[in-house]
């Protein structure tokens, strides 16, 4: 009887957020979707997953019901990592928590973990199962166990959903490649160029060095395949309501599985239209939006991080608005290469425009920022305020890709170039925080001026990211200042990819030396915990007014926050030389007059 009342609960919590939901959800299913029999499938597969939900994970819901804002809050702190990189297996990870408890960490975004192929694998963001985690890292129990414990650390588990595409291993794509024209129709296929053609004529390709045009040719399908970003990697159709709905199942199953947050990749490509540039289309914010709704009504707990490699003016959308939400945070990707640019530049100019533009957007609009992530840096400033400032956008980026391989005269770094293009002249930039802000350089010559001063570069950097709107998230391996890790070029699986360079193994060695005073890594790790301190001041507050402020001073970042009648001040100073911020107080915000600071310092003031 106590079970049969329990489940009477559960599918009374499950009506009652479908009830609101439901005809939003309809309207917009039919809007893409027509009058396919998939919306029913679709919402008993929704019932399931609510109906095998763990009890813990809806406690956790109903928690967050009442909690809506908490990963909005000041004390939320973040790191992403490979599983196997930092410890090995996902149980080798299980380990490692009190490492990540001394951080106070509140959010651990792992790397793809998924089944894969190897090793042809885009760093595991080919994947040929979305329900199973691949063997080499571990099972799927090994996932719910470790989500456990990271919950009962107060961490919450953020894993990438790659849902514009599936590895060319896929059983859908094994299925499609034996002639099934079923599975054919869950990505894009084709007998001959004719309309691949027209797709190339309008759609930008992603990779045109490494990987040029945007169709493979499948020699045992005899069809032509859209693969928009590597050859193993077919985009999937999303005019096809069974994919959609096939892949809502896979999320919610790792929901399931206690995964409260999901990066979901590449989602302004997933939406693929004849005659345009298949980029931000209106679908894609129909489909973000019922995934939006998907997780009210099943999984409340869960929020939704969007890559979204955009302009400013592209962002917004992405969040929906505050009536009808889509994502609840987006990577800040366009601050963080404006970081970069003004560290090499010492010139904060286009640093502030960026942060300007991104301030002024709605309330409901979240970041999480970061200096360096798996990825490359890719350097897409905005061009027209680099014209505004005088500035030549190709040869901007020219020397900032070049300042940071190390080969400009008098740049302090030591990166590598990715995916360099001859043709275009574009190339992005890899290297870990360390070696990118000159400590490696520094170690290898011996120069010990160099070597602090780049370290005060490296803690200028994550200051001024934390203070930021939005919540911080360290690349692993920051916080102790690990170097790059020249070794993957003996590796023949990881010498063509040069993003290996910032893909090492994590240096538990170094790690030790985290309470050794004096070490790099206790000085990085000494500078992290003080970012952390800086960002339990109530200015911090999920409502906190956040603005730049001039400074008078090109080489100087200042930056205040408000909440409860409280000031905070930041300043921060990018250039390679003594600077003075003058700042002047206007109704409401008094500042001191000037703020004199050496070369990287930064100061933050409670005004």
């Amino acid at each position: 009887m106590e079970a049969k009342h329990e489940a009477t609960h559960r599918d009374t919590v499950f009506a009652g957020r479908l009830a609101p939901r439901r005809a939003e959800l309809e309207q917009l299913f039919r809007s893409l979707y027509g009058d396919s029999p998939e919306f029913n499938h679709f919402e008993r597969v929704m019932a399931k997953a609510h109906a095998d939900r763990p009890a813990d994970l809806k406690r956790l819901d109903a928690a967050r019901e009442q909690d809506p804002q908490w990963y909005r809050r000041g004390d939320m702190f973040g790191m992403t990592m490979y599983t196997d990189l930092f410890a090995g297996k996902l149980t080798d990870l299980a380990k490692h928590i009190d490492y990540l408890k001394e951080q106070h960490l509140t959010y651990l975004h792992l790397m793809p973990l998924l089944s894969m192929p190897h090793p042809d694998n885009d760093g595991g963001y080919a994947i040929e199962d979305f329900d199973t985690v691949d063997p080499s890292i571990g099972t799927n129990e090994d996932l719910a166990d470790l989500t456990a414990k990271l919950r009962e650390a107060g961490i919450s588990l953020c894993l990438d959903f790659v849902m514009n595409h599936t590895a060319s291993t896929h059983r859908w794509a094994k299925a499609a490649q034996a002639g099934d024209p079923e599975y054919q129709d869950y990505y894009f296929c084709y007998d001959d160029r004719t309309i691949p053609d027209q797709y190339d004529a309008v759609v930008p390709q992603v990779f045109p060095a490494a990987a040029p045009g945007n169709f493979t040719w499948n020699e045992r399908m005899h069809k032509w395949v859209m693969t928009q970003f590597y050859p193993f990697q077919w985009d999937l159709n999303y005019r096809n309501p069974k994919v959609f709905v096939a892949m809502m199942s896979s999320l919610l199953h790792l929901a399931n599985l206690g995964v409260e947050v999901f990066r979901i990749d590449a989602v302004p490509y997933i939406w693929k239209q004849l005659g345009t540039n298949c980029r931000n289309l209106p679908q894609v914010h129909t489909i973000v939006r019922m995934m939006r709704i998907m997780s009210e009504i099943v999984c409340p707990a869960v929020v939704f991080k969007g890559e979204v490699v955009m302009a400013p003016k592209e962002l917004a959308a992405y969040f929906g608005t505050p009536e009808k939400p889509e994502c609840h945070m987006l990577y800040n990707v366009s601050v963080m290469v404006n970081l970069w640019s003004a560290l090499a530049n010492g010139d904060t100019r286009q640093l502030k425009t960026q942060i300007d533009k991104l301030d002024a957007l709605p309330d409901n609009c979240w970041f999480v920022n970061y200096l360096r992530c798996h990825d490359d840096i890719g350097w897409g400033l905005d061009e027209d305020v680099e014209r505004q400032l005088g500035i030549d956008p190709f040869k901007h980026k020219e020397f900032l890709y070049h300042f940071y391989e190390g080969m400009v005269p008098g740049s302090w770094s030591m990166g590598e170039l990715y995916n360099y293009d001859p043709a275009s002249g574009d190339a992005r930039s890899c290297g870990t925080t360390a070696s990118l802000c000159g400590i490696e350089r520094a170690i290898i010559t011996h120069d010990r001026p160099l070597y602090e001063r780049s370290i005060q570069r490296d803690l200028l950097m994550h200051h001024a990211m934390g203070f930021l709107r939005g919540f911080p998230m360290l690349n692993c391996g920051d916080e102790i200042g690990q170097l790059n890790g020249w070794d993957y070029k003996e590796d023949p699986d990881r010498v063509a990819d040069s993003r290996n360079l910032h893909r090492s193994k994590f240096n538990w060695k170094n790690a030790a030396n985290r309470d050794v005073p004096g070490t790099l890594p206790n000085r990085l790790w000494e500078g992290m915990a003080d970012v952390r301190a800086m960002r339990s001041d109530p200015c911090f507050a999920p409502d906190a007014w956040v603005t730049t402020w001039d400074a008078h001073d090109d080489g100087v970042l200042a930056m205040v926050r408000q909440a409860g009648g409280r000031t905070l001040l930041g300043v921060f100073n990018f250039a390679n030389r003594d600077a003075t911020a003058t700042l002047d107080s206007i109704e409401g915000v008094s500042l001191p007059r000037t703020v004199t600071l050496k070369p990287y310092e930064w100061k933050i003031e409670v005004c």
